[in-house]
């Protein structure tokens, strides 16, 4: 019996990536898809927001000489393409699945309507968010927490390369670093941790929305989380 009956998931564009540091993996696609699909054929209804990092990440030292707004733009796009690879993948699966877009391209994939995306949701698909929230200066963290109480999702998982919060960045300090099993929103917040970004957990601790952090590298976690088993940290 799932815990959750609608939960958003956030995945970086490096997930995507697998092994390597920029474009999509196609088996770690179909890996992702399969874990996705798994889940969604259990009756969760599930919202998805992914990142553009394995193409082109606005805060990046690649376009520290461009225009902040021009160099976000074209991560939103980059977020299109990934989701674009996934609802491939996914459909592939035997998955309905819908690409909804905050910028308008018609051709490509339906323009983001809330309504219709909850409609899509009680129907059995998939829906992936692209391109952000159209804004600049928000990154796809903001996003998913946005579409996730705008769709009314009971939790956000965000799939990362480690195991949940740490006090301190584990991939610098793998000896000295501690797990969190829970922390709060304001904890994040006060101690600066930064795997979140500060936006999205502060419209979580006032929405009162659950987030769980952890790594998307472990066959089942998608699932596991799903049916409330202890997973990663959860923040609340």
């Amino acid at each position: 019996m799932a815990t959750y009956d609608r939960i958003l998931l956030k995945l970086s564009g490096q997930a995507l990536a697998g092994q390597g540091s920029f474009g999509i993996d196609p088996e770690k696609v179909r890996g992702l898809a399969r874990e996705i699909a798994e889940v969604a054929q259990a009756g969760i209804q599930i919202g998805i927001v992914v990142g553009g990092g394995n193409f082109f990440r606005g805060v990046a030292a690649a376009a520290k000489e461009m225009d902040r707004v021009t160099a976000d733009h074209m991560g939103m796009l980059a977020t299109v393409i990934n989701s674009l690879a996934l609802q491939d993948s996914l459909e592939q699966q035997g998955v309905p699945t819908r690409v909804m877009t905050a910028i308008d391209m018609r051709q490509v994939a339906e323009p983001y309507i809330r309504r219709r995306a909850m409609r899509h949701l009680e129907k059995g698909r998939v829906v992936v968010f692209a391109a952000g929230t159209s804004n600049p200066y928000f990154s796809t963290d903001t996003a998913a927490t946005l579409r996730a109480l705008e769709i009314r999702a009971q939790v956000i998982a965000k799939g990362t390369r480690v195991d949940g919060v740490y006090d301190r960045d584990p991939l610098l300090s793998p000896k000295d670093a501690v797990r969190y099993q829970e922390i709060s929103y304001s904890d994040v917040l006060a101690k600066a941790l930064g795997v979140l970004d500060a936006t999205a957990v502060a419209m979580c601790r006032e929405n009162h929305l659950p987030m769980i952090v952890f790594d998307l590298n472990v066959p089942g976690n998608i699932m596991r989380i799903s049916m409330g088993e202890p997973v990663g940290t959860l923040i609340h």
